[in-house]
């Protein structure tokens, strides 16, 4: 008895310390938020190049100060710096490791005051030694030798755009902890290997003007040049070992300054200084033209070029041009005119008019003013491009440059692209240019969305251009042009298969057509041609190419010697194997092997001698990893497999360290590192969110298979609530996008999102939430919402998770069309929120996506609308169309739209808040003024969030109706409600 009595007692506590712990981890709050931090992406962390530190930045998800944790990888030593209101702190580390640097902002106390600047803190590892720098703008190591620091100082307080350019630049000696005072300093470069920096100077008067150089291990400094100029673009070659900028000096005749080039190298010995000056070079430079600062000029690799953009010089206005030209006619125009009229020469009235003609209207009034001209745009039905698009990219065709080249040792200036091919890129090596032009066919793409372009190579050394593609297809990027790391050949698709072009030899070969596997994308329900999987890149001796067919990757020969017909035979040694399944099981298991990690950002190529770090992604389990692919002899071997979503992968600079991601929906995203190859002993080395264990989270996720009304397998992503009792119904929101059933195992940071929606709120409040797959039949967008989203609700219910009386659906811009058709077809659902819905397809075909300046009808025919042009088939615009099934709607909807929506036009809002209004339907709009497609500013995140939530609240779970939704809110009012509900 007395036993008995004991367990009980041990039940008891156990009991009680369960509640507890409950009872601590609360549901979060919309005002908790404010307090959240947490690593907002993998850029917001660093891995010193040694592997022994690792750095992440903690930002607030409300207005607050950020936190830089800097981790030692083999302990739990840990340093913690104040980095202040930022989303965004540089860090970096010394290529040495022995050094770390990181920029500071003014806390939020201090934002107002405009005299607080950035500031850079260097700490030195290891010890307790931190050295300030303020009023900063910039810094940088000096790459492999890690001995300086460079801090650009940020201009003074009160600099006008006018005034000089150039700051004082401190020089921190690393070893001796010694300061050295550049100062006038516009621009600054190391080279790759830190014995050189390149230093712009900017005076007042532009008396000092110039480009230096300063050797970090001699200290001695090398002026290159000196002129009354601004020296811009500093571009070091990859093997810092050549440098090129531009130089700009001011004409009066001309609007903006003009350019020329140049060039240094030979820096092991006496340094060597080209200059190409197009004034000097009236017999090839075309006419009219300068150099453009606008494209940074670099050497190619073989250091015998300097490529460099050029563009239109403009001329001055003509006042100005007037106003330079004092030299001919000091005169004004009003001494002109007194002139005229003072001539005794001049007898008839006749004559004096006639002499008056001759000079300006404006003149002969005695007005300098120019006339007051139109503010106006003229919509021409032959514009390539809509005006409205001109005018978004206004900025970008004014920066636009076409490419040149200048041979030092000739002489030799050569034009690679002009009027006719106009976007060019160099192909390694810079032996050929690869152009694509798309001139003849960028009306009708701009019409319906399918992308040509002309195809073209320049070989660099003849100037000679031939045409390899006529009317080239481009249904995505992996279509296009992908040339390999000797620069020699390109890949490019076509009819369903992978073709190689030999730039030297003007050969051509389909590499895939004996491969025992299909690239092309069927899986894509987009208006689009047979578009390919991503290319996933050349290996380094530029013989294969690896290619992925939606599962596997397969290494694919290029330099074979067959050709195809009517072109010549090529000629060298063909590869060992044509092709090769490197994954092997992928496609028959069901799992996509997505993608290769980069490991070096500096490499060239695959190098196939090396086993491949690859993602994996079980398609029907939702789970990731990692895999090790041999690219010799084949092979996958799994390093992580796991229930989770594993992301980025990276390697430390100059050791094998690894850190790799993991998180669940119920476990943040952590860091792990491990110096195994095989990945095999991660170790947790970040501590992200860390207000995580304070609160509730959700219980688990389910994954609920389905198959839509036309026979499509397609799958669910369950989350459930926290605090989860099997058996129990819970109200459920249902949110979709297109595929979303993938991020099962993605963890939801709370926050006030840009579209109201937060997963993780809705599960720690007690919601489950459901989101669906959904597959796309052409002309029926919003019917296919309906065949698959339905019968997976219904396989939602039969889990026993949903109360099938308390669902509410959700989606913003396409999933908020999706929402607003599916209340049109059923009444299923209780509740309803559309975020800038599409509501009319045949109006919103005609209206234009305003963020782009494009018109929706290309998004309609050839992407996310799936449509064919409504004329051609007016039935599938209104079967589609909210508008017109807004009679048969029975579910309260909230919507939200905003005045500058700058995707799916406000008119589309407003049109179906006014159909439903008129059908006295239960509808409320809000609209953020000023706000775009989603919410930016944080007030109105915050107050959508919070509003959403309360409407779900109302209608799933019986609270009491706000005021703003039951009765609404008076104009005069609003005011006064505001100041009422805005929390702190």
């Amino acid at each position: 008895m007395k036993k008995i009595n004991t367990c009980f007692g041990l039940f008891l506590l156990m009991l009680l310390l369960a509640s507890n712990q409950l009872a601590a981890q609360k549901a979060p709050s919309w005002q908790d938020i404010a307090y959240w931090k947490s690593i907002a992406s993998s850029r917001n962390t660093e891995i010193s190049p040694d592997g022994k530190w690792f750095a992440y930045l903690l930002t607030p998800a409300d207005e607050g100060d950020a936190e830089l944790i800097v981790q030692k990888t083999s302990d739990s030593t840990r340093f913690s710096y104040p980095v202040g209101a930022t989303s965004s702190a540089r860090i970096a580390f010394s290529d040495d490791s022995r050094f770390f640097a990181y920029t500071v902002s003014p806390t939020e106390k201090e934002k107002k005051d405009k005299k607080k600047a950035e500031k850079v803190i260097l700490v030195e590892l290891g010890t307790s030694h931190k050295k300030e720098f303020e009023q900063t703008r910039s810094f940088a190591f000096n790459g492999k030798k890690s001995s300086y620091l460079a801090i650009l100082l940020a201009p003074e307080e009160g600099t006008k755009p006018t005034d000089p350019k150039g700051t004082d630049l401190l020089l921190y000696d690393l070893g001796k902890k010694q300061i050295q005072n550049i100062g006038n300093v516009s621009d600054y470069a190391f080279n790759k290997g830190g014995n050189w920096l390149a230093l712009a100077l900017d005076t007042r008067n532009q008396a000092g003007n110039g480009v230096i150089l300063l050797n970090t291990e001699t200290g001695v400094v090398k002026p290159m040049d000196t002129d009354k100029a601004s020296y811009e673009s500093l571009n070091w070659n990859d093997e810092g070992t050549a440098l090129a900028l531009v130089k700009g000096t001011k004409d009066k005749k001309y609007k903006e300054s003009l350019y020329t080039v140049i060039g240094i190298k030979g820096l092991t010995s006496t340094p060597e200084m080209t200059v190409y000056d197009p004034k000097k070079d009236s017999l090839n430079f075309p006419k009219g033209m300068t150099v453009s600062p606008n494209r940074q000029p670099q050497w190619t690799d073989d250091l015998s070029r300097l490529i460099f953009g050029i563009h239109k010089a403009v001329l001055a206005e003509k006042d100005q041009d007037h106003d330079s030209q004092e030299q001919k006619s000091e005169l004004s125009e009003a001494e002109k005119l007194a002139k005229v009229k003072a001539d005794t020469t001049l007898k008839t009235v006749d004559q004096l008019t006639k002499a008056l003609a001759k000079l300006k209207p404006e003149a002969a009034k005695g007005s300098k003013d120019k006339p007051e001209k139109p503010d106006m745009t003229i919509w021409n039905w032959q514009d390539n491009r809509l005006q409205s698009k001109q005018q978004v990219q206004e900025n970008q065709d004014k920066r636009f440059s076409f490419v040149a080249t200048y041979e030092p040792s000739t002489g030799k200036f050569m034009q690679i692209s002009d009027s006719t091919v106009r976007n060019v890129r160099m192909a390694p090596k810079q032996q050929f240019a690869i152009g694509t032009d798309n001139q003849l066919y960028e009306w009708d793409t701009n019409l319906d969305g399918q992308n040509y372009a002309d195809v073209y190579i320049t070989d660099l050394t003849t100037g000679e251009r031939t045409k390899v593609r006529e009317k080239h297809y481009l249904p995505n990027y992996s279509a296009g042009p992908n040339p390999s790391p000797d620069g020699a050949k390109f890949i490019y698709w076509a009819n369903g298969h992978f073709y190689a072009y030999f730039m030297k030899d003007k050969s051509v070969k389909n590499i895939t057509e004996k491969v025992p596997a299909s690239f092309v994308d069927t899986e894509d329900d987009h208006n689009v041609k047979q578009p390919p999987y991503p290319v996933i890149g050349w290996s380094s001796d530029s013989k294969y190419v690896l290619l992925s067919n939606g599962w596997d990757i397969w290494k694919v020969a290029v330099d074979e010697p067959e050709a195809t017909k009517g072109k010549k035979a090529r000629k060298g040694t063909p590869a060992s194997t044509p092709y090769a399944n490197l994954t092997q099981n992928g496609k028959s298991q069901k799992i996509r092997f997505e993608e290769r990690y980069q490991l070096d950002p500096d490499e060239k190529g695959i190098d196939l001698s090396k086993p491949m770090y690859v993602r994996m992604y079980g398609e029907r389990t939702k789970k990731s990893g990692i895999a090790l692919v041999d690219g010799v002899n084949a092979g996958a071997q799994v390093l992580v497999w796991e229930d989770a979503t594993i992301r980025s992968l990276t390697k430390a600079k100059s050791s094998n360290y690894f850190v790799y991601t993991s998180e669940t929906f119920t476990k943040p995203t952590q860091y792990y590192g491990t110096s195994s190859a095989t990945l095999n002993d991660g170790r947790q080395i970040s501590q992200n969110a860390p207000e995580f264990g304070k609160y509730a989270w959700s219980a688990g996720t389910r994954l609920v298979d389905y198959v839509s009304d036309k026979g499509d397998s397609l799958q669910g992503a369950l989350f459930l609530p926290a605090g989860y009792v099997e058996g129990k119904k819970y109200p459920t929101v249902v949110y979709y996008y297109e595929k979303l059933s993938q991020t099962l195992h993605n963890f939801s940071n709370p926050s006030y999102g840009r579209t109201g929606w937060n997963p993780s709120m809705y599960t720690s409040n007690g919601y489950a939430v459901f989101i669906p797959d959904i597959v796309y039949r052409f002309n029926d967008p919003g019917m296919s919402a309906v065949w698959c989203v339905l019968p997976a609700v219904k396989a939602a219910i039969a889990t026993g998770v949903i109360d099938a009386e308390k669902i509410g659906i959700h989606g913003h811009s396409w999933g908020g069309y999706q929402t607003s058709f599916l209340i049109t077809q059923t009444p299923m659902f209780k509740a309803a929120a559309a975020g800038a819905p599409l509501t009319d397809m045949i109006s919103m075909y005609n209206l234009i996506y305003w963020n782009s300046g494009g018109a929706n009808g290309s998004i309609f025919e050839a992407s996310q609308g799936r449509l064919e042009a409504p004329w051609d088939n007016w039935e599938a615009y209104h079967r589609n169309s909210p508008i017109y099934h807004v009679k048969k709607v029975q579910t309260p909807l909230l919507m939200l739209h905003n005045d500058k929506d700058g995707a799916v036009d406000f008119t589309q809002g407003i049109e179906y808040y006014n159909a439903l209004r008129r059908l006295k339907k239960p509808v409320v709009l809000i609209q953020y003024k000023g706000e775009n497609h989603g919410l930016a500013k944080l007030p109105n995140r915050k107050d959508y969030s919070v509003r959403m939530m309360e409407f779900f609240d109302h209608h799933l779970k019986g609270k009491p109706a706000p005021n703003w939704w039951s009765k609404g809110i008076p104009k005069l009012e609003l005011d006064d409600h505001l100041e009422e509900k805005v929390f702190k």
